[in-house]
């Protein structure tokens, strides 16, 4: 069965300037699956889920993951825990998407921003 994709919120072109290439798109995506990842994966943060669209519109955070193969980026939430996003491009059919939602500790936030792979936004 073929996720269900659902407009989750507005891309920030205001992001670009973050972003070592810019993103032309409007809208970011949710697929039907993403709450099946977050319970399996990530269990802890299925509270979040809810919070998906406010923090891709009022991120602390953006970065980008080294790792990551293709057009990416991450967004950092600080609640009462760090909660990241990761966005990512489908480029066979052309749309930004949520990738992941998790949790990450003070210290990989800290090491983010002293290495440079976190900015604040």
């Amino acid at each position: 069965m073929k996720d269900k994709l659902m407009p989750i919120a507005y891309f920030n072109k205001a992001f670009n300037k973050y972003l070592p290439y810019p993103l032309e798109y409007d809208i970011i995506y949710q697929s039907s699956g993403l709450e099946k990842h977050i319970s399996k994966r990530h269990p802890e943060c299925l509270p979040y889920l809810n919070f998906i669209t406010a923090i891709i519109s009022c991120p602390d955070y953006i970065g980008i993951n080294p790792n990551e193969k293709g057009r990416s980026f991450e967004l950092v939430k600080v609640f009462s825990e760090n909660v990241q996003v990761g966005i990512k491009l489908d480029t066979k059919n052309d749309y930004l998407y949520v990738a992941t939602l998790h949790t990450i500790t003070n210290g990989k936030l800290q090491h983010g921003l002293s290495n440079g792979r976190l900015k604040k936004i």
